[in-house]
């Protein structure tokens, strides 16, 4: 989760604000010492427009991103 935070150079206040908790309660997600409950993981994944995987996962969109176009090559 921090890296998709720091990927969209969002500080822990403005992504906690967002989903309406705690700067405290985000970090203690992201430093995984305390469970993430699935709406905020939903809601998160909607915030960066990721799937839940690249919550948990730290993937980018951009390397989402780059993963479609490298697939649609090998497409053609």
């Amino acid at each position: 989760m921090r890296a998709l935070r720091v990927n969209y150079s969002l500080s822990p206040k403005e992504v906690a604000d967002c989903l309406g908790i705690q700067q405290e309660t985000l970090l203690k997600y992201e430093e995984d010492s305390s469970d993430i409950p699935i709406h905020l993981a939903n809601a998160l994944a909607d915030y960066y427009d990721v799937n839940l995987d690249s919550v948990f996962l730290g993937q980018t969109s951009d390397l989402k991103q780059k993963f479609k176009e490298s697939k649609f090559k090998n497409n053609l």
